[in-house]
């Protein structure tokens, strides 16, 4: 494995095991993957690295913003989406958010049916079946940062 993958793997693990315990992803992880992807980047390819690895940084920060702007989204997804940028670059990162889409998709989805499931669950043995649809709460937020990490790794599968 690369030293990219490397990196991914072990930001993406941290970033998902955060958000889902604690439903926050720190400043430190997203600072770490932003260094890394810098250093990553520059040892790849001198300032043209560099280069790639800033404007990975943006366009990540960018494609997120819009999102956490309108309420949809934290901040600490959009910063880490930022670190994936610089170990990503610009023209990978574009890859990795549309994987990144369609697996928080997929991510809410389940968490949807899950939610309703277990609902009709609770209501069936506190009221023997009834009032099953009364009985659910709505979903307020899922933890992205599992489908950000997921859309990262996608990624990087290698393509033959």
């Amino acid at each position: 494995m690369t030293p990219q993958v490397w990196i991914a793997i072990v930001i993406g693990v941290a970033a998902t095991v955060e958000d889902l315990v604690r439903r926050q992803i720190s400043n430190w992880i997203c600072g770490a993957a932003l260094a890394a992807g810098l250093v990553l980047q520059i040892a790849a390819g001198g300032w043209r690295g560099a280069a790639s690895a800033l404007l990975g940084a943006i366009a990540g920060f960018g494609v997120f913003l819009v999102f956490y702007l309108l309420g949809g989204m934290g901040g600490g997804d959009v910063k880490l989406m930022a670190g994936f940028g610089s170990i990503l670059g610009v023209h990978q990162l574009l890859e990795a958010a549309l994987w990144t889409a369609a697996c928080g998709g997929v991510f809410a989805a389940l968490a949807i049916g899950f939610s309703a499931l277990r609902s009709i669950v609770r209501s069936w043995s506190t009221r023997g079946g009834h009032g099953a649809l009364a009985a659910a709460k709505p979903l307020r937020s899922i933890p992205y940062a599992p489908a950000i990490a997921a859309g990262v790794w996608l990624s990087l599968v290698p393509k033959t």
